[in-house]
């Protein structure tokens, strides 16, 4: 209800369709739940419902086969073939998956720092970085402001940018963390594009989401394998704000139905 008051705000506008990317959406069962919910709190509008991943391919390859790989807080890779068939992987959430996201890297490094503090790993940058982060003098002192502040994934995802500068120093702590990032996104947007048939052929793969532009050099990275090991594929990031998908297949929708792909069987 906030989101659309938000959009709308006061302007004189009664939606016909509506567009909710969400993530995690991916059963029939939620989007009928969350149709119910739209109609509960008075909305009339025909209601489309998807996952966000299928938003943010939208908006960067519009009606074309091709995948997103997703890299915030939490990260997923999805996409879609000719035949309107999806595939993802990932989108476990930060207790189950969500490797090469924000979180898992901001993890990864309070780890680090903590085999340091243990004599059971290497000596980083990383730990003057992120005790000056939390303000406290020694890694002791991280119990209480990850365990006793209840500290969120998202603000564990904002210690991605201190191992970007971190390896930026070479790092090797940091240089590891993000070798093993663009391993884990590299193989979740290749499980998906094998899935779909798409190798050997000419689709975009999409970086979407804040850590692409946190930490560069997993744009970088990725821009340099993923054409390799799928030849004829490209590699962009997002130029668009990812709502911009919702507001095409709100349009589709319109204009006679959105294409909205189905998960194909394995």
């Amino acid at each position: 209800h906030h989101v659309m008051e938000e959009a709308i705000g006061d302007r004189p506008v009664v939606p016909s369709v509506i567009c909710l990317g969400i993530a995690g959406v991916d059963r029939p069962d939620d989007a009928t739940m969350v149709r119910a919910i739209m109609k509960r709190i008075g909305y009339k509008a025909t209601v489309v419902v998807v996952n966000d991943a299928l938003v943010a391919l939208e908006a960067g390859a519009p009606r074309q086969p091709g995948v997103v790989i997703i890299s915030g807080t939490g990260s997923i890779s999805y996409g879609r073939n000719a035949d309107g068939e999806a595939a993802r992987s990932g989108g476990w959430g930060y207790v189950l998956g969500d490797e090469g996201s924000g979180y898992w890297i901001g993890r990864s490094a309070l780890r680090a720092v903590l085999r340091e503090a243990d004599k059971r790993g290497p000596k980083t940058v990383l730990t003057p970085m992120l005790l000056e982060h939390f303000g406290v003098g020694q890694a002791q002192g991280l119990i209480h402001e990850v365990y006793h502040t209840n500290l969120k994934p998202a603000a564990i995802g904002t210690l991605a940018r201190s191992v970007q500068a971190a390896f930026l120093q070479g790092d090797q702590a940091a240089v590891g963390i993000l070798r093993a990032a663009a391993n884990e996104l590299e193989s979740a947007a290749m499980s998906v594009a094998r899935r779909l048939g798409l190798l050997g052929q000419e689709y975009p793969f999409i970086l979407a989401g804040g850590i692409f532009r946190a930490v560069p050099w997993l744009d970088q990275e990725l821009t340099r394998r993923l054409p390799v090991v799928s030849r004829g594929a490209t590699v962009r990031l997002l130029d668009r704000e990812p709502a911009s998908g919702a507001i095409a297949l709100a349009l589709q929708e319109a204009a006679g139905g959105a294409s909205i792909p189905r998960y194909k069987a394995d």
